[in-house]
């Protein structure tokens, strides 16, 4: 038997990155795993790929179509997880868009203003919305019921390009404010921070020469792993409304790839960059821009 045998879990923008590896990480702890997105079809990065991977990892993947930039859209997913279960025990909130095409770097003055919509629309108000609905599916579950976000070093230093920056930073707060408001219902909410990721974006803008970490570098399953042990974790409670390396915590439960290895520590990876901090008393720090993995951009 599976750590999340019977738990019913609901995982946004899941065909394909991370969060085809969180929904995966699930499903090999026995969970039933809702998978949204996009993308339909038995080909690789489709919503239909992820749940039927789900069920092989031993869980059960049930996918559902799914604009997030669509409310109505949203609401559908959580109606259904009503109607079929009763209750929801595990949100995991994944769902981001990459402008096209990726803005690497420049002014804000020179992207389209829809890159907000994109990085922000969808990586942050798209998971207010669904955690809107879920919430009352929550509070009805028999387990530990726990929202995830999934967040990025761009909270805590400048990285790319600010709209980006300022979703993620945002992102980290509202784990930190919903935190407060669900602590009365005995719900948990933190923020898993991976570091570099070799998501198939990630091969992909290596293949066309683009820097980007690749050594020692997380996967999406790693980070699928981490996030099932957080959740099996009795006392998650006690990680409530932070924000978490997910590189760090997967070497503390001795979680490894599905190669067989730990990556390495994005903490450290980040250390020397300079905190994005609008509080502090002390003058800017115009450090270079960074690259992809927290290097100093090589161009």
């Amino acid at each position: 038997m599976g750590r999340l045998d019977g738990q019913i879990a609901v995982v946004t923008g899941a065909s394909r990155g991370i969060g085809r590896g969180v929904a995966i990480g699930l499903g090999e702890q026995g969970a039933t795993v809702y998978v949204t997105g996009r993308s339909t079809g038995d080909k690789p990065r489709t919503i239909d790929t992820t749940a039927r991977e789900v069920t092989e990892a031993g869980g059960k993947g049930i996918a559902i179509q799914t604009d997030h930039f669509d409310d109505a859209q949203i609401e559908a997913v959580f109606t259904q997880v009503k109607e079929e279960h009763g209750h929801l025990d595990i949100l995991v909130n994944n769902v981001f868009k990459i402008p096209d095409p990726p803005a690497w770097e420049g002014g804000f003055w020179e992207h389209p203003v829809s890159i907000w919509d994109d990085q922000v629309g969808i990586g942050l108000r798209g998971h207010y919305v669904a955690s809107w609905h879920a919430a009352p599916l929550l509070f009805e579950s028999p387990n530990r019921p726990i929202i995830i976000n999934i967040t990025s070093p761009a909270g805590l230093v400048y990285l790319f390009n600010s709209s980006y920056s300022v979703g993620k930073a945002g992102l980290d707060r509202l784990t930190h404010d919903m935190a407060v408001e669900l602590a009365p219902k005995n719900v948990t909410a933190l923020a898993l921070r991976p570091g570099p990721t070799k998501t198939e974006f990630i091969e992909d803008q290596a293949a066309k020469g683009i820097q980007v970490a690749m050594d020692g570098a997380e996967t999406p399953i790693f980070i699928g792993r981490v996030a099932a042990a957080v959740i099996s974790d009795p006392i998650h409670h006690e990680m409530t409304g932070r924000v978490h390396w997910s590189s760090e915590l997967g070497i503390g439960y001795q979680i490894t790839d599905e190669n067989g290895e730990t990556p390495t520590s994005a903490r450290e990876r980040f250390k020397e960059a300079p905190r994005a901090n609008p509080y502090s008393d002390e003058p800017l720090q115009f450090a270079p821009r960074l690259a992809h993995g927290g290097k100093e951009r090589n161009d």
